[in-house]
């Protein structure tokens, strides 16, 4: 006999997410003709109905299928999973007396569902052998010759409203005061909080006049003269200098291993249409030109020690 159920509000989420996922249940499926009387230690039966059992393989299954809240606390939640599955076990009984197999909906659906899976199966073994492992190295050459290294600076600076208080900055750092120092109780930047660390940038990422003379620089050197941006003077310091290597094949073997893959997809596809008698009606025809399509907004960039860098005040200070 069925214990009472306690209509808590986890118990009546549950069940709204049962009638979401009544379609994709059918992969729960219940051992409805295992004997009630076997089950290995490991895999428990938690529930019988109507003689057929319920294992504890089948509610961890379900759980699977729910928001990731609920799969974190299986645990705690398990009771009404539990009861879940009794309910889908009963609707499953009910809709198979009355004959639902042979309902036309069904069947239709049925069908779609099973040229979905004929084409997820085709693209799938179509993709197991559409690129080996010499193609991504190639492909990781080409990437190679394409991105070498670039110059990376690691720079300080004071961002000042004029050039009087950067000339200011630049005398207080000829008479030996720490630049951090400096930059920390006299820079109008961002950057002030960090003693003006920028982190690690390239040219690119910085407006070319900041650019031009922070890499002029040599590490251990601040600029004799100020330098005018469209944010205002600036006094430099270098650091550091360093090449960013580009990724290793290991980083980057994902990626280009999707390339390929699209690739041999979209050939594979042309080459079906070569041989297809396709017809497209005036009305479906493509366009000549190709839709605008807005381009998405660049994140500013990271410092390697995970963080924004200051070099994100490209986007702000010293950059756009």
């Amino acid at each position: 006999m069925d214990q009472p159920l306690r209509r808590s509000g986890l118990f009546c989420a549950l069940l709204a997410c049962s009638c979401l996922l009544l379609g994709v249940s059918s992969g729960v499926a219940l051992a409805q003709d295992s004997d009630p009387d076997t089950g290995a230690e490991e895999d428990p039966i938690v529930a019988v109905v109507d003689g057929a059992p319920i294992l504890r393989s089948e509610v961890a299954a379900y759980a699977a299928t729910l928001p990731a809240q609920y799969q974190q606390a299986f645990d705690q939640i398990f009771p009404f999973l539990v009861q879940r599955l009794i309910d889908l076990a009963l609707i499953d009984k009910a809709a198979a007396a009355e004959g639902m197999s042979e309902d036309e909906v069904v069947q239709e659906r049925l069908a779609r569902v099973q040229t979905e899976i004929m084409r997820e199966v085709y693209m799938e073994r179509l993709l197991a052998d559409a690129v080996s492992d010499e193609e991504v190295e190639a492909r990781y050459q080409t990437f190679i010759a394409e991105n070498p290294p670039v110059e990376e600076v690691r720079a300080r600076h004071i961002l000042l409203e004029t050039e009087d208080e950067a000339r200011q900055v630049i005398a207080a750092l000829d008479d030996g005061i720490d630049f951090a120092e400096l930059a920390s109780e006299r820079s109008t930047g961002p950057s002030a909080a960090q003693g003006g660390d920028l982190g690690y940038f390239t040219a690119e990422q910085m407006v070319p006049s900041f650019a031009e003379a922070a890499f002029a620089m040599e590490p251990g050197s601040y600029t004799s003269e100020p330098v005018q941006t469209e944010f205002g003077w600036h006094v430099i310091q270098v650091e550091d200098k360093r090449p960013r290597d580009p990724p290793g094949l290991d980083e980057v073997a994902p990626q280009l291993t999707q390339e390929l893959q699209g690739a041999a997809i979209e050939s594979h596809i042309a080459d079906l249409r070569t041989y297809a008698d396709i017809e497209v009606m005036e009305s479906a025809q493509m366009p000549s030109e190709e839709p605008a399509m807005e381009e998405p907004a660049m994140e500013a960039p990271v410092s390697e020690e995970g963080s924004e860098s200051e070099s994100g005040e490209s986007e702000s200070e010293a950059s756009q």
